[in-house]
């Protein structure tokens, strides 16, 4: 894994590692801090504070893809401050969840944001994803900012932004972890942007809420990984400390098959959702969070005649 950069120069074990954090924080609250680690010459991976956040640096500015947690994005803008003197001129949101979205509002109002047309329109409702604790009302920052964040343009299929060496991609493969899924290619670098959909070694989140499926999940992930393979070296996952590989991806289909044809075979059993609930372990390699287990286990029972 790389060293991460950080505001601030220490020297630790011989290697040089710099961190970025909020100037100002409230009495009690942990420092805000978005770790840097630097993936090419001009493309970073900032961490901490919700979704991992990649940062590509053009001549023409910087394009920043997703913004984390409410009270991020100013953190992830300072982040940015420290590895270019480029002003952000685009932002990437690969999906509607709010650890990825929120920060939108802290960027100057000029930032082009880019979303799947899903997305776009999920933003507006800021829906509570299926796994998250029964609350009818959840948080909408952009109705709180007045609009300020939302989409500003979207794509239905694919989109090119920019040319030669500064060319990104946004791809869309289909219906999975929610029905908006943007992936971002970065074709001079052979690297991919997956986000949630791919969120590290965990069973991810199949939010019904926002259009995901359970189902379906694993054959959106081949075409990912269809693409990837003849395309990409490098995946930048949603929530994972270190970038994957193509392998970790066929791995990560074959978990989630796995999962879903267990559930399904327990439905046929005669099983019920909270009989899966609290018997269903992931296997070695992965973890899964109860509420996830619970709430993708519903879905696929849903999905499963």
């Amino acid at each position: 894994m790389r060293r991460g950069i950080v505001l601030g120069v220490l020297l630790a074990s011989g290697a040089l590692t710099l961190t970025a954090a909020a100037v100002q924080q409230p009495a009690g609250q942990a420092p805000m801090v978005v770790e840097i680690d630097k993936l090419k010459d001009n493309l970073y991976v900032m961490k901490g504070g919700g979704g991992n956040s990649s940062v590509f640096i053009t001549q023409k500015g910087v394009i920043v893809v997703d913004t984390k947690n409410p009270g991020w994005g100013q953190p992830l803008l300072d982040a940015i401050k420290k590895v270019t003197n480029q002003p952000v001129m685009m932002v990437v949101n690969t999906h509607t969840h709010g650890d990825h979205v929120s920060g939108n509002v802290e960027f100057p109002a000029e930032v082009d944001i880019v979303t799947h047309e899903n997305t776009a329109a999920n933003m507006k409702e800021m829906r509570p994803n299926s796994s998250a604790a029964p609350n009818p009302n959840p948080r909408n920052i952009f109705k709180e900012n007045n609009g300020k964040g939302l989409a500003k343009r979207t794509f239905r299929d694919t989109m090119t932004i920019g040319s030669g060496n500064e060319r990104i991609e946004l791809r869309y493969f289909g219906r999975s972890h929610t029905n908006g899924d943007a992936f971002v290619y970065f074709p001079v670098h052979r690297v991919l942007h997956a986000a949630d959909v791919f969120p590290g070694k965990e069973l991810p989140i199949m939010d019904a809420n926002n259009g995901g499926t359970a189902v379906g999940y694993a054959d959106t992930l081949s075409k990912v990984l269809s693409f990837s393979e003849k395309n990409a070296d490098v995946i930048v996952n949603g929530h994972f400390n270190t970038t994957t590989t193509n392998q970790d991806l066929k791995d990560y289909i074959q978990f989630i098959r796995g999962y879903v044809s267990e559930v399904q075979a327990a439905k046929k059993a005669g099983r019920s959702v909270d009989e899966v609930a609290g018997s269903w372990k992931p296997p070695a390699g992965y973890t899964a969070q109860p509420a996830r287990v619970r709430s993708n286990a519903q879905l696929v029972f849903n999905e499963t005649k």
